[in-house]
């Protein structure tokens, strides 16, 4: 009998996919000075770019996972064509442990997908948004320790890079704690969520133009005129 994962189709099969999960916060916060609108706009800004590239739109995987109410895969895996920005609210709390580790196996899910295809792919990025701090797990405690830890053991290895961005009033300190070591967290300027996600759709189509094994320098998000800063501890 054939695994799920044997069935499943995946368009251009013969392009190497950048497969990107897109981790959002959708807690009851985030309706504060209209941040989820703000985000929901971003999001399709970031589809809008990324349609505008003939490669990108057929490399750049997508996939949404949201965290509020409940830990939701909001979007599964699609390249850009398909990829419909979700029709988010924002309710509940910030299980962002849990989010986390959804979001490593959605990565690990799709990877051994295209292994079994026979694709090429590039290492996966895990772009964790969020304007607070985890309610479900606390420094020290064990999911604390299974979801850093894989943060950590996943970069090590080269299974994936994890990025996170903080909107006010997050917690820059707890969300450096999560980072892996040696690529802190960005704090998000003015609610530019759209101009993060600009950046975010032309890293990624700069990814997808290189070969699999290269590294990329990105364009630069700090600055007078960046949607980005380093957090003041």
């Amino acid at each position: 009998m054939n695994k799920l994962e044997d069935l499943v189709e995946i368009a251009y099969p013969g392009e190497p996919h950048c497969p990107i999960v897109l981790l959002l916060d959708t807690s009851g916060s985030m309706s504060i000075h209209g941040k989820i609108e703000d985000m929901k706009e971003g999001l399709r800004a970031f589809k809008e770019e990324l349609s505008s590239d003939d490669l990108a739109r057929k490399r750049v995987d997508i996939a949404v996972v949201t965290f509020g109410e409940e830990v939701e895969v909001t979007h599964p895996f699609s390249l850009v064509e398909y990829f419909m920005p979700p029709a988010v609210i924002a309710a509940g709390l910030t299980p962002m442990g849990e989010a986390i580790l959804c979001a490593i196996a959605l990565v690990k899910e799709r990877k051994e997908q295209y292994q079994n295809l026979g694709i090429d792919s590039y290492r996966p990025w895990i772009f964790l948004v969020t304007d607070g701090e985890p309610t479900d797990m606390y420094e020290g405690d064990s999911l604390w320790k299974e979801a850093t830890g894989a943060i950590r053991s996943g970069e090590e290895n080269g299974d994936f890079v994890f990025f996170s961005v903080g909107a006010e009033p997050a917690d820059m300190k707890i969300l450096a704690a999560i980072s892996p070591p040696g690529r802190d967290p960005v704090r998000l300027r003015e609610n530019r969520f759209s101009d993060m996600f600009v950046w975010l759709s032309r890293s990624q189509a700069k990814v997808s133009t290189s070969g699999t094994g290269d590294q990329v320098i990105l364009e630069d998000f700090f600055g007078p005129e960046g949607w980005g800063e380093i957090p003041l501890f």
